[in-house]
């Protein structure tokens, strides 16, 4: 019995999705997790290990509480939870839609991202980190991590 013809154009072999739209997939399914799904109420969600181990705060803890209050429109109660995240959330999305508008217009897509400034973000999130853990009521968050 023969196998029935390949999909797609003649002469091209048939050919998959592209890999991206399994990432998205994945990416909208964690969207629809964090809205539906309060991190402080259901215990599912993985804990900090770093907080965990050391009993302090890493720069990444309230980061599931943030994104599920920023999901909800409520960007105080986020930047409660963790600032950084919710600053560099905002961040992207600027980047993300000069790149769209950029394209849309038919120009090249994209930012050039220097060496300094990848150092200078590290410094930024080590920074984050050691303030949120001095203390300070702007950085630290309420609730347990």
């Amino acid at each position: 019995m023969s196998s029935p013809p390949p999909l797609g154009p003649p002469g091209r072999p048939a050919s998959r999705p592209p890999a991206r739209y399994g990432w998205v997939a994945a990416a909208v399914l964690v969207v629809l997790v964090l809205f539906f799904f309060d991190p402080a109420r259901y215990g599912f969600y993985p804990p900090c290990l770093f907080h965990h181990f050391t009993g302090l705060k890493c720069p990444g803890c309230g980061s599931l509480r943030a994104l599920h209050h920023l999901l909800h429109g409520e960007l105080l109660t986020a930047l409660q939870f963790n600032a950084l995240l919710v600053l560099g959330t905002l961040l992207g999305t600027v980047l993300a839609g000069s790149c769209a508008w950029s394209r849309w217009r038919g120009r090249r897509a994209g930012f050039q991202v220097r060496r300094g400034w990848l150092w200078a973000a590290v410094a930024l999130v080590v920074l984050f980190g050691v303030l949120r853990n001095l203390g300070l009521p702007f950085l630290a968050f309420a609730g347990r991590p």
